[in-house]
């Protein structure tokens, strides 16, 4: 692949984020390790339409992690869906989605339905602070949050791929509703996880850009 430009670096509390392009793409690159990239968003937007096959009349969604705000897009392009709220913890991926990667979504943060949380999600499910917590709960909950369960690039995400961060998923999910888990390699662990808490679980591969593994996509409905 080409060789990357450098448009932006920037220091957070979390680490360095790098917001590069290569070629007509961009990356981003957070403490060295790859996060998201616009040429990658077909199971991002999977997350939301294969979910929306189990509950098709959804109306109210949360979308755990912005990204390159694909997962953001394919929920306001679902037919009936009145909000989204999308939880992300880093301010400049926010402002990179309203800028750089605002084309590749078609600047879905300016949509009147958006309602973008700046805030941990594991902390936001748990309404810990109530970091603009909502109370009532969601038809869908897409969680796109670091790489997958297996591999974090911020050690706090590991809670919410555990027992706990199940139970806040399934506690803010009204009756009926489904949660869609993003990941870039499939888990047994996890797998074996949803089950324990859910009364139905579906994996689903989606064939990934760039790497030879598949990204999965994890249904999980009937909350027990």
């Amino acid at each position: 692949m080409n060789r990357p430009e450098v448009i932006e670096r920037v220091t957070t509390p979390r680490g360095e984020f790098q917001l590069q392009r290569r070629g007509e793409a961009c990356e981003v690159i957070c403490n060295g390790c790859f996060l998201i990239a616009t040429y990658n968003g077909r199971s991002e937007r999977a997350l939301v339409e294969l979910a929306r096959g189990l509950a098709p009349g959804s109306r109210r969604v949360l979308v755990g992690g912005l990204g390159a705000g694909y997962t953001l897009r394919a929920a306001l392009d679902a037919p009936g869906v009145e909000q989204v709220t999308v939880v992300e913890i880093e301010p400049v991926v926010a402002e990179w989605n309203r800028t750089h990667l605002a084309s590749c979504n078609g600047h879905a943060l300016r949509d009147p339905r958006t309602r973008l949380v700046l805030a941990d999600l594991f902390d936001y499910l748990g309404g810990e602070g109530r970091p603009g917590w909502e109370p009532d709960p969601y038809d869908l909950i897409a969680v796109d949050t670091d790489n997958g369960p297996d591999w974090v690039v911020f050690d706090r995400n590991r809670a919410l791929w555990g027992r706990r961060g199940l139970e806040l998923v399934a506690s803010r999910l009204a009756p009926g509703g489904v949660a869609a888990f993003w990941s870039a390699h499939a888990s047994q662990t996890f797998e074996a996880l949803l089950m324990e808490r859910f009364a139905r679980v579906e994996t689903h591969p989606v064939q990934a850009a760039v790497s030879p593994v598949d990204d999965v996509v994890y249904l999980a409905t009937e909350k027990r």
